[in-house]
């Protein structure tokens, strides 16, 4: 198995966030890797096919196509937000829904329904390699759909969404507030315990 795994995404925010959480905060080494025990995390950006299906299908589709295309390990993420209204709608096409919608208009979405709740699922693929299994990591987080969009409206559905037990979104949270609750740290916390014992 190679020391080395790309993770595959174009979002500079998401590669922070990310990069982070799996690090512990250390800081990069010189070449701009992150260390998660014998494995240097680097990044790529590829434009992987969007596929129709549940979270879990999505993610094994986009780690499997991105090993055959990188012909090396990957880690690849899907994020996806259900609202229970909506049986888990829109799920994994959020993206989608956020682009063509705007907060304003996903927020409008539970207009009809009292029950705003909502969670907030990602799942982490891994894949060793072109032809391997790929193994998912999923971090699951429960809230609310706020009525008007709070904090900065740059990442994503962050700032309609407001995590269960809490008064804030995730946009209003500090980073390291948000790094220990959410539902990507939760995902990438299995992750990491997975490379560790893999470095073992």
């Amino acid at each position: 198995m190679s020391d080395t795994i790309t993770f595959v995404t174009g979002n500079s925010n998401k590669l922070r966030e990310v990069v982070h959480i799996l690090s512990h905060g250390a800081p990069p080494s010189n070449d701009g890797s992150h260390k998660v025990g014998k494995f240097t995390v680097v990044n790529n950006s590829l434009d992987l096919e969007e596929v129709q299906g549940t979270i879990e299908e999505v993610t094994i589709f986009k780690a499997k196509k991105a090993a055959e295309l990188l012909q090396r390990p990957v880690l690849v993420e899907d994020t996806c937000l259900g609202y229970d209204a909506l049986n888990g709608l829109p799920g994994p096409y959020i993206k989608w829904f956020v682009e063509s919608l705007g907060l304003e208009g996903i927020v409008k979405l539970l207009a009809g329904f009292d029950d705003k709740s909502a969670k907030a699922y990602c799942t982490f693929g891994y894949c060793k390699g072109p032809g391997e299994d790929v193994v998912l990591f999923q971090g699951v987080t429960e809230g609310t759909i706020v009525l008007k969009a709070r904090g900065p409206t740059d990442f994503g559905w962050d700032a309609v969404f407001q995590p269960k037990g809490y008064t804030e979104t995730y946009a209003e949270m500090s980073k390291e507030t948000k790094n220990l609750i959410s539902h990507r740290y939760r995902a990438l916390d299995k992750v990491r315990t997975f490379l560790l014992e893999q470095s073992e």
